[in-house]
């Protein structure tokens, strides 16, 4: 983006900031090539940060990466990934047994946390979780939201590597707890279901895991407080029942095999 662009989508955003600051929620001012470039400053920080996201090697650990990115390759040759040849769609998984978390990044950089890997109970549960980050992604809710909270300014500056030191941590830090909107979160389970719907996998897998978590201690990170996980279930499980799916792989023993590679 040059220079006269970003000015006139400045003085555009203040236009409709002084009109409605509440449709910028309802927008997104960002272009995919912004999508890619803020996703891959984050990426580059996650990937230096190396105390706070210790990443599992990938030497070693090969059985476990090929499992976690073929589930992700799966979900995005189900046809139904809008921007399936336009992001990165990069897999890599941190090492913290105790957090029980995943998020996407713009551009398609996804991070799955051992700790959500072990407390899961199937393949096709996983899968939900992981449809429902891809699904952040592909509807690029994170610049829709982010626009709000942190400004196109803060943001592109980011994306074009000409941020302020620190702007970086503090877009990273949003990301990685990032509450989404109640309509996000319901649309980003929706296309769970829709993306499963055309792999092996049960299409209400995201289901499993909501039923898990509800009768667990701790509720993971990326969670909004709303809609609840029992609101969530009936959702997921009720557009599942609509799109009367064929497939309903759950992959129980190959899923625990993993796990157990990961103690």
């Amino acid at each position: 983006m040059n220079i006269r662009n970003l000015s006139f989508l400045i003085v555009l955003i203040a236009a409709l900031t002084s009109w409605h600051c509440k449709s910028l929620k309802k927008i997104n001012l960002f272009s995919i090539e912004d999508d890619k470039k803020l996703g891959l400053q984050v990426n580059n920080q996650i990937q230096s940060a190396g105390n706070e996201y210790p990443l599992l090697p990938e030497r070693g650990n090969e059985e476990v990466y090929r499992y976690i990115r073929n589930i992700t390759n799966n979900i995005l040759n189900s046809g139904n990934v809008k921007h399936k040849d336009d992001f990165a769609w990069q897999v890599k998984i941190i090492d913290d047994p105790e957090t029980l978390n995943a998020f996407a990044t713009p551009g398609g950089y996804i991070y799955v946390y051992t700790g959500l890997i072990k407390f899961l109970d199937s393949e096709d549960q996983l899968a939900g979780v992981m449809g429902h980050e891809i699904a952040h992604a592909d509807l690029r809710h994170s610049t829709r939201q982010m626009t709000s909270s942190y400004g196109v300014a803060t943001l592109l500056s980011v994306a074009t590597g000409s941020a302020e030191p620190g702007a970086v941590q503090q877009v990273l830090s949003g990301l990685t707890s990032l509450k989404f909107s109640r309509n996000h979160e319901t649309e980003a389970d929706t296309y769970s279901v829709n993306y499963l719907c055309n792999t092996k996998y049960d299409p209400a897998g995201a289901a499993g895991f909501f039923k898990k978590i509800a009768g667990s201690k701790g509720q993971p990170e990326f969670l909004s407080t709303h809609p609840s996980s029992e609101g969530r279930v009936k959702n997921i499980e009720a557009k599942a029942a609509a799109k009367t799916c064929k497939a309903s792989t759950t992959n129980v023993a190959e899923h625990n095999r993993i796990k157990q590679l990961l103690r």
